[in-house]
């Protein structure tokens, strides 16, 4: 018992351990998100208004040319070719247009993507990726009249903003990476959690039968064998050692390799259903149940003290007769029985399961009664196959048998952590 707790006590520990590690990495990876987003929406913030001094000083010098190169002849060869030069050699400045008295001359980096003609004059094209300021200027030329030159600008860097947004991702995919690698590590590490073993505890075999003998008298509607095992239910066993179910390899029966094929619904061994049923039948019910959101019920159970199939067939006429459903019992190995209810939640079942473990001891040989174990497991509102259910089922079984206190032991599941588990594992 002690060493039980302290298995209790460490996987707590290991999955406190876990959730507190798990948060502080989230935190991390949240500020580096938030870090990332932040810096790169003020970085691009003081690009483009680095852009807007680097345009207005860009147009000053621009203006300047204009003004000197016209003194020595105003729109000859020379001085259109110095105005072109001076445009490319620009880091914003996309087009600019001089005039004078009723005419106008455009000059862009690309022919047509800044400039357009209205009225046989030269106007800014008005689109999205150019500045919004002002630049223009007069010209103050003493023979030409009404001169000026006004500009538009580019409003983003391109370059420097697709660095930007470059390094940005670099540190958003440094918090994925991070976030990838602590996943990866908990799945290799930690085992995932999807339910726990509910043990119910059962009295000692010699007590049952004395109080079966005596036939103690009812009191307010309930046996006193009923309260025992009420109160035993109250404090049933939670193993949080057992969180995962793992696959076995071997079977839970000695089942014969030469067992003949199943012929009709039924066995002539015992009158159940055949053991090769079990699982389409329960796939079927499974997905009934699901479409009507019901719960489901698997039960299994191992009578191990059972020596002939003449035993076998009055265990199995008493099991059918408990549960008033022969093509929803089956036969299961060499001396087990399954048993699908529909409708019914894993506490009904467990109930179901106690009264058959009492009634064992009434009805049937002590020899079959004593050795009597019993495994279970729901669909608890979980997407959930045939061959899931009768893995757990045969899990809790294999606990029964193996726990000299608890005859009866149930797989109760975590919906929310399965369909996380699902969810990762596919």
């Amino acid at each position: 018992m002690e060493t039980q707790k302290n298995k209790n006590l460490t996987a707590k520990s290991t999955g406190k351990a876990w959730i507190i590690g798990g948060s502080v990495i989230a935190a991390v990876c949240i500020v580096i998100y938030i870090f990332a987003l932040i810096q790169g929406t003020l970085r691009i913030y003081l690009s483009i208004d680095q852009r807007k001094s680097t345009a207005q000083q860009e147009f000053e010098k621009i203006a300047d040319l204009a003004y000197t190169a016209g003194l020595s002849g105003f729109m000859n060869d020379r001085y259109v070719q110095i105005m072109r030069d001076s445009l490319s050699s620009s880091e914003s400045i996309e087009a600019f247009i001089i005039t004078a008295a009723d005419t106008g001359y455009a000059f862009e980096k690309q022919a047509g993507s800044a400039v357009t003609i209205v009225n046989n004059q030269p106007r800014f094209i008005n689109k999205f990726g150019f500045s919004d300021q002002d630049h223009f200027r007069p010209l103050p030329f003493a023979d030409i009249r009404n001169a000026n030159i006004k500009a538009v600008a580019g409003a983003f860097d391109y370059i420097k903003i697709t660095d930007i947004l470059r390094e940005t991702l670099l540190i958003i995919l440094a918090g994925f990476a991070i976030a990838f690698f602590t996943m990866l590590v908990q799945l290799l590490v930690k085992k995932p959690v999807q339910g726990e073993m509910v043990y119910v505890k059962t009295k000692d075999t010699a007590e049952i039968k004395k109080k079966i003998k005596h036939k103690e008298p009812k009191a307010e509607g309930e046996t006193a064998h009923q309260k025992t095992v009420s109160h035993n239910k109250k404090e049933a066993s939670v193993s949080t050692d057992d969180q995962q179910i793992v696959s076995e390899d071997e079977d839970m029966f000695d089942i014969d390799d030469q067992k003949a094929a199943p012929k009709g619904l039924y066995s002539q061994r015992s009158g159940l259903g055949w053991e090769e049923y079990i699982k389409d039948r329960l796939d079927s019910e499974i997905h009934r149940c699901s479409a009507a959101e019901n719960d489901l019920v698997l039960i299994m159970m191992n009578f191990r003290g059972i020596a002939d199939d003449e035993t076998f067939k009055k265990a199995a006429d008493e099991t059918v007769s408990f549960f008033s459903s022969r093509d929803l019992v089956f036969e299961y190995g060499q001396s087990g029985i399954a048993v699908i209810i529909p409708g019914t939640d894993l506490e009904a079942g467990i109930t179901k399961s106690e009264n058959f473990y009492k009634r064992s001891k009434e009805k049937l040989p002590d020899s079959i009664a004593d050795g009597l174990r019993i495994g279970m497991s729901s669909r608890a509102g979980r997407l959930i196959n045939a061959d899931r259910l009768l893995l757990e089922t045969r899990e809790a079984l294999k606990r029964a048998g193996n726990d000299s206190a608890s005859a009866i032991i149930a797989f109760k599941s975590d919906p929310d952590k399965y369909r996380e588990y699902i969810k990762n594992h596919g």
